[in-house]
Parts: C-alpha cells; structure tokens; sequence
C-alpha cells in the first residue's frame, strides 16, 4: 500500500515545533512515502505562508487518489477540517501524527473539541504512555501507537563536539529552548540555588542579562546565543541537557511545566543527538523513556540537583553517555517514526 503526505510552508525552522514536523516529512519520504503538495518551505510571513499552504494542500486533495493511505500532522491550524473531509470523501485510510494536545497544554478549554478534530483518523501515534493513557481515558476507541521519543534527523551526522567529555565536575548543564515573557522565568533563580558542582550553558531566544540574581561575572548562566534547530546542535556543549519547564525550581509548574507530564520536549532530542545525557524532572512522561534506556537522571527538585551530581561517579556519567550513543544513532536515522508508522501501517 504506497502512502502520501502533504508538506507545507513552516513560519520558523528555529523552534522545536517546525523542526519536528518537517523532520516526520523527511522521514516519510525516506519510508516511501510521496508529497501531494507544494516542496517544503519556511517563509516567515504569516499571510504569503497561508496562501501557499491554502494552494499546496488543495493541489495535494485533488492528487490524493481513492481509498489510499494519507499522513497527517496534528495540530494543522486552518486547514485540519478541510484536509479530514476530502480524505475522507476519498475513503482513504489515515494515520495522524499527534505533534500537540492543546487541552493538556491549556490552549482550549473542551478537550471533546479537540479530540473530534484528532480522532477522525483511524490510527494515531502519540507521544508516550502517558499521553496514550489520557487519550484511552477519554474512551477514545480507534488504535494508539507510542512514539517513544522524537527524532532528530541532521544532513551533517552526529555532532562530535561533546564526544571526548569525561564527566568532570563541575559538570556543565545544557539548556535550550525560549526564554520569552514569562516562559521558564525559573532559570533566573539557578544562581540563588547551592551550584558548586554545575554551571548553565544557554541556547535560544529571549535571554535577558537584566533578569540575574547576581552580577554576571557571578552567575553560573552563560548565554550562548539563539541558533536554527538544524545548527544548534552542532554548537551545543556540556555534560547534560536539562529538561524542566516552568516558572518555578521546586517543580514544573505554570501550563509548560504541567504538560510534561504528557509530552515529549523535542529538546530531549536535541540532548541526546549532542551525546548528552539527561536530567528531567521525575513527573515528566519522558522521564521514563531516560530511566528505561539509563541515559540521564531524575529530580523532583531542582534545589537537590547539586547534591545528586556531587554523588554521581565518573564511571555512571561514562555509561550514561555510552547508553546516550546507541539511542542518538537511532534518533538521527528517524528510528522512532520509523518504527511507528509501520505499526501504524499494521492497524490499518
């Protein structure tokens, strides 16, 4: 049974969101699957991308032949319904990739109307087991498949920068991701935590110098600017990655920490693309996946993270970061989606 999908114009390669969507399209086509629509493209106006996603996506539905099997991505902003209905005209099957719940993220308040647009597929891959469970609570019917983790594909290979890394203290902790109004307002607080074994290096957008607790010369952050997602891990370096979202270090709280508890950070990717390991809070859904594969470590709190990497031995960091490199090989080869859609393929 040969598959479509449907590329589309992403307004910015530099977040996570855009990365992982046209990262799925690239491995789809790698599976064998065909674009119906427009090549892919970035344009960062809102209005030229729309028109061009309008034209593309109409191009793709009168290619998209009879009763075959159709790729889509979750959320697909205005053009969902439209996609759904002429597929499903066509009696096609479809598989759904779920990228976002906004109901879990706080976005919409009627998870019955977001699930009408997700669940008129007939299979969808989800993030984890977290998120399958929340789905299956909600008596959604149709198969679910769990993804696992993201993947991270790069034209250039594995990064190598962090490759000779030994894990000395104080170890350096990776961060990525936004820094925005109001958007993990916590890290200003690193510098008023007891921090003698680890110093922060950060990557993205929005950091503000005038934010520290300290003077710069004493604070462990150190802004390393903001950079493409297909360019910034090869300029990511340190120890660990960190994946904790919020505003506060005692947990992650606000309505980005809380959706950890169902999502997959695409950074936690990135992390591991760079061979680094991982330190997630103990309640995210992905702080399973870091457990079962013994590649990074867990905190409830972030105040107790210096006295957990005081206790860490050089030989747990050196595993950690040897179980790190069989996972990145699998994560930039598009293993995880891989895996899935066959799955996926099987249900159907």
């Amino acid at each position: 049974m040969k598959g479509y999908y449907i590329s589309r114009n992403y307004k910015s390669l530099f977040n996570a969101a855009g990365k992982a969507k046209t990262d799925c399209e690239n491995i789809l086509s790698e599976m064998g699957f065909k674009n119906l629509g427009f090549k892919q493209s970035s344009i960062p106006s809102s209005a030229k991308g729309t028109i061009k996603n309008f034209f593309g996506i109409t191009l793709a539905l009168l290619r998209l032949p009879f009763k075959s099997t159709l790729c889509t991505q979750y959320p697909l902003n205005k053009f969902r319904k439209y996609v759904m209905f002429i597929a499903r005209l066509k009696r096609c099957q479809i598989i759904t990739i779920v990228h976002d719940v906004r109901y879990l993220k706080g976005r919409t308040s009627s998870a019955e109307k977001e699930l009408k647009k997700i669940i008129s597929s007939n299979v969808i891959i989800v993030h984890n087991e977290a998120m399958k469970k929340w789905f299956l609570e909600q008596n959604v019917q149709i198969p679910i498949i769990v993804l696992g983790v993201f993947d991270y594909v790069l034209d250039d290979g594995l990064p190598k920068q962090n490759d000779t890394n030994k894990g000395l203290k104080p170890f350096e902790i990776v961060y990525a991701g936004g820094f925005g109004e109001g958007k993990n307002s916590y890290m200003y607080d690193l510098d008023t935590l007891e921090k003698n074994n680890f110093k922060m290096n950060l990557y993205g957008l929005g950091f503000d110098y005038d934010k520290l607790k300290t003077s710069k010369e004493k604070s462990i952050l150190d802004y390393k600017g903001g950079f493409p997602s297909d360019v910034v891990a090869y300029k990511i370096e340190g120890s660990f990655g960190l994946v904790w979202d919020g505003v506060s270090t005692e947990e992650c709280s606000g309505q980005y920490g809380q959706y950890l508890k169902y999502n997959n950070p695409h950074k936690t990717s990135l992390y591991i693309l760079c061979g680094l390991p991982v330190i997630v809070w103990d309640k995210a859904a992905i702080s399973n996946f870091i457990l079962e594969n013994r590649i990074g470590i867990t905190v409830s709190n972030l105040k107790d993270l210096d006295d957990i990497l005081e206790k860490l031995s050089q030989e747990e960091y050196l595993e950690m970061k040897k179980n790190v490199n069989q996972v990145r090989k699998k994560i930039i080869s598009g293993g995880y989606l891989n895996e899935a859609i066959n799955q996926a393929l099987q249900k159907i």
